[in-house]
């Protein structure tokens, strides 16, 4: 009977010592997924793969800034617009990831300069001392017929491999546990291997990390020196809290401490935004990151995974940071960022970059800048080389969009008090000219601090839309398939139909593959606010 008793108890022991180990398990990190779903699906390169281990898709975190659309301004009254260049294509990757996981996106990430700016565009390369080229084109506009469309294209100068200047790099690496999904530490490791194998001997690569703490992995290392480079990001494990504003300043004190004055110095940050210790809101990391450009090292921002993703937070860092912004979504994206488009990515060109158009109210009623939301300045800051604004990438290229309303439309405009102590008169050189505006640009050589000037005209000679170029079309049709995306009141008669229609005609030789992919992503958005508007 005792024995009985004995083997008894041994078994609810035991029992009892399983539970306990698989409850512990199902509440360690690698468990606090709602639910597991099988991997046995692979991907393609372009799409997202669902959510793993790990990864907490019932409570998303992410944030995106508020965007106010841009108005139209009357002409008259308002002749000035300004604004800086903005070269980031964060937007679009990440919109891709949502429409890839079955979703829209919201409409706060839906930036549409960063849309337009995602693809390249046949513009000329520069043949002057300018390093970048200027093309304008006014045509009509796809979804308000009675309005038109000017399109301004810069294209920065390109340089082989032999020419680039070395590189000084920083790696900031996000190692805290909110990084351990698939796509993101993992994901970012194979991005930067990628980089990695584009460096040669005279490039320097250090590796900064951040979790609780931050600290050095790997001291200043030639670039051909893979292995060793290789070695330290394979070591990389997620764990602990972020601790991001500490890891920025160890890594721009390590980049300062190995300036190249005549290379290239970079801080390449890398992260989901989630800093959780130290300096962490939005306006102490950006007095942080603005007081740290003043020591001449760049940024470049790369922003990874989902859930918890802070993409107002990263585009401030990178706007403010003298840098840029991507969010790598694949590896296929990290292939675009970090070799196709390297030289735009790591190597300015141009610093500060501003816009100035002066509008004919003789030929111009009123106008209104497509996108550039964040990126708007006060007319006087053009002038003001103290003013910061967009740096330009070696063959990266900027396109701009303005909707405007001819001088002789008879639409309504919203009215302005007449002025009290001061009349605004159209001059007799403004009533004979057919210029439609006036286009300035100032920019500063990357070592230089003091700005110069180049200045455009664009003469009233419109276009029909099957008479514009192939880039006109595509552009247009991607600042109308976001008008379209954010539900826009100036949306006008856009629709799927047209979008579609106007990227096929303009998708031209589309060697990458990038636009086809867009219209692949446009057919599946159409779906899926067909499929939300059925079940609601």
């Amino acid at each position: 009977m005792n024995r009985i008793r004995i083997a008894l108890l041994c078994t609810i022991v035991c029992s009892i010592t399983v539970v306990s180990c698989e409850m512990g398990r199902m509440h360690s990190p690698a468990y606090r997924s709602v639910s597991v779903v099988p991997r046995s699906v692979t991907p393609t390169p372009h799409q997202t793969a669902p959510p793993t281990v790990g990864e907490d898709i019932t409570h998303n975190t992410e944030t995106y800034d508020y965007i106010v659309e841009n108005e139209f301004v009357d002409a008259m009254n308002t002749p000035l617009s300004t604004f800086s260049i903005d070269v980031d294509a964060a937007a679009y990757s990440n919109f891709r990831r949502f429409i890839n996981s079955g979703t829209l996106p919201p409409k706060d990430a839906v930036r549409i300069e960063e849309f337009v700016n995602y693809f390249d565009y046949d513009y000329p390369h520069p043949t002057d001392e300018h390093p970048f080229s200027i093309t304008t084109e006014l045509g009509e506009c796809p979804w308000n017929p009675n309005n038109q469309l000017v399109h301004v294209g810069l294209q920065g100068k390109k340089m082989s491999a032999e020419d680039l200047p070395p590189s000084n790099l920083v790696f900031l690496l996000d190692v805290s546990g909110s990084m351990q999904a698939y796509n993101k530490l993992p994901l970012l490791k194979s991005a930067f291997k990628l980089l990695v194998n584009q460096l040669n001997e005279n490039d320097r690569v250090s590796i900064v990390v951040y979790a609780g703490a931050s600290g050095t992995v790997l001291p200043p290392t030639p670039g051909n020196n893979k292995q060793k480079i290789l070695e330290a990001i394979n070591q990389l494990e997620a764990g602990g809290s972020t601790a991001g504003a500490s890891g920025i300043k160890l890594a721009y004190k390590t980049a300062q401490q190995h300036f190249m004055p005549n290379g290239n110095n970079r801080v390449i940050l890398a992260t989901d935004g989630d800093f959780n210790v130290g300096v962490s809101s939005d306006g102490a990391l950006v007095r942080l990151i603005e007081e740290k450009r003043e020591s001449g090292v760049y940024l470049t921002v790369l922003g990874f995974g989902m859930g918890n993703y802070k993409d107002s937070k990263m585009e401030k860092l990178a706007d403010k940071g003298n840098g840029n912004y991507a969010y790598i979504d694949n590896i296929a994206e990290a292939k675009k960022v970090l070799v196709t488009e390297m030289g735009g990515t790591l190597h300015t060109i141009a610093k500060d970059v501003k816009i100035q158009v002066e509008f004919n109210p003789a030929q111009v009623k009123s106008y209104r800048l497509i996108g550039y939301e964040n990126r708007l300045l006060n007319k006087e800051d053009f002038n003001d080389d103290t003013k910061d604004a967009g740096e330009l990438g070696m063959g990266h290229s900027v396109t701009a969009l303005y909707e405007i309303v001819p001088a002789n439309s008879t639409s309504e405009t919203a009215p302005v008090d007449a002025l009290k102590y001061q009349s605004s008169k159209l001059t007799k050189t403004a009533k004979q000219s057919n210029d439609v505006m006036t286009i300035k640009f100032r920019y500063k050589p990357p070592t230089s601090d003091v700005s110069q000037l180049i200045v455009n005209t664009l003469h009233n000679n419109s276009k029909s839309i099957e008479s514009t170029s192939e880039d006109y079309k595509f552009s247009a049709a991607v600042a109308e398939f976001c008008l379209l995306l954010r539900d826009s009141k100036f949306k006008g008669k856009a629709s799927y139909q047209q979008v579609l229609q106007l990227a096929n005609t303009g998708k031209g030789h589309d060697l990458n593959g990038y636009r086809a992919e867009f219209i692949r992503l446009v057919n599946a958005s159409e779906s899926l606010l067909l499929a939300q508007v059925k079940k609601d």
